[in-house]
């Protein structure tokens, strides 16, 4: 027998204070090597559907985190144009199966768990790196916008989140989040948003820079979350030109997307996530960046304390596969 998911299941398990250290347990386990997290592919999707170019990207993400009862892999897809079609950008699916005996153990929906460990990365990336409470500026008014501003929300005290977007969904995230008692307004320009802002999170499926770096507050901690690869970009030459230290979660993947891959780092100068919660990493003043493209761990980690909640709770639905 399986336990389903289904969205409605995993947004009442999900408490993002409760994830938060679940998170950070995955990053030191990444950080020790004491993971397997297969090279993750990506492919073009939706060629001859409409035309000859690719409606989306399709990504396929296991990993195991060792001593854990289970591994996950992720199937997951980017659509930049789904907005216009009344879906959801991302859209994922997570199969969990037991370590021991290589059985299925569960299937769920992965969409919001995708939003949620994602947010974490900023949210825990904020409570260790700057005092709050906080100013946040955010760039994109997405799926991921909101998941982000709830989670540094939930890790660190927050005065004001300022959205931006060029559509008018910056009103309806800022209105979705004072719904949820996370004081936020939208604002007319980038400028707006970043200017004065302690924390600044772009969650974009831009492949130009997003706001200029000129307009950065001088000790600003930068959390670029939308490139996963060379032809995305969120952040300009000089944004990473000013910062005195540049993070990744998987530094190996992080160099190769479109903010690091022409900047002149090498591998060796970004530092991983994982020293920062390991205390390896002194927060130097002035700006810092960290650069973003998830990790299948995350995933793992999140959908395995999914499950020991749901078997808890007795949450979702059982299901024979043979």
């Amino acid at each position: 027998m399986i336990r389903l998911l289904s969205d409605t299941d995993v947004a009442a398990l999900l408490d993002l204070e409760e994830l938060l250290p679940v998170i950070e347990k995955a990053f030191l386990a990444q950080g020790r090597g004491e993971v397997e997290r297969p090279e993750r592919p990506h492919f073009p999707l939706g060629i001859g559907l409409e035309s000859d170019e690719p409606l989306g990207t399709g990504l396929t993400m296991p990993a195991y985190v060792h001593g854990e009862e289970c591994y996950a892999t992720k199937l997951a897809s980017v659509h930049p144009g789904n907005p216009k079609r009344g879906v959801a950008t991302v859209n994922a699916q997570i199969a969990v199966t037991d370590a021991r005996t290589g059985a299925p153990q569960a299937y769920m929906d992965g969409t919001r768990v995708t939003g949620a460990r994602t947010g974490c990365i900023g949210g825990l990336a904020a409570r260790y790196l700057v005092d709050d409470p906080l100013t946040v500026g955010v760039i994109g008014a997405g799926t991921q916008a909101r998941w982000g501003s709830r989670a540094i929300a939930a890790g660190s005290a927050v005065d004001l989140v300022k959205i931006y977007s060029p559509s008018d969904s910056k009103e309806r995230c800022a209105a979705d989040l004072a719904d949820r008692g996370i004081p936020a307004e939208a604002v007319a320009t980038p400028e707006g948003a970043v200017s004065g802002s302690d924390v600044v999170l772009t969650a974009t499926p831009s492949e130009q820079p997003v706001f200029p770096g000129n307009v950065l507050e001088s000790d600003a901690l930068v959390v670029a979350v939308g490139a996963y690869d060379e032809g995305m970009r969120e952040l300009d030459a000089e944004t990473i030109e000013r910062a005195e230290a540049v993070l990744a979660d998987v530094p190996e993947e992080a160099i190769h997307t479109g903010d690091l891959c022409d900047s002149g780092l090498d591998l060796e100068d970004l530092v991983p996530l994982s020293d920062v919660f390991e205390g390896d990493f002194s927060r130097p003043a002035g700006i810092v960046v960290l650069c973003s493209v998830g990790s299948a761990v995350l995933d793992a980690a999140t959908a395995g304390h999914l499950v020991e909640r749901a078997e808890e709770t007795g949450r979702g639905t059982t299901a024979s596969l043979r």
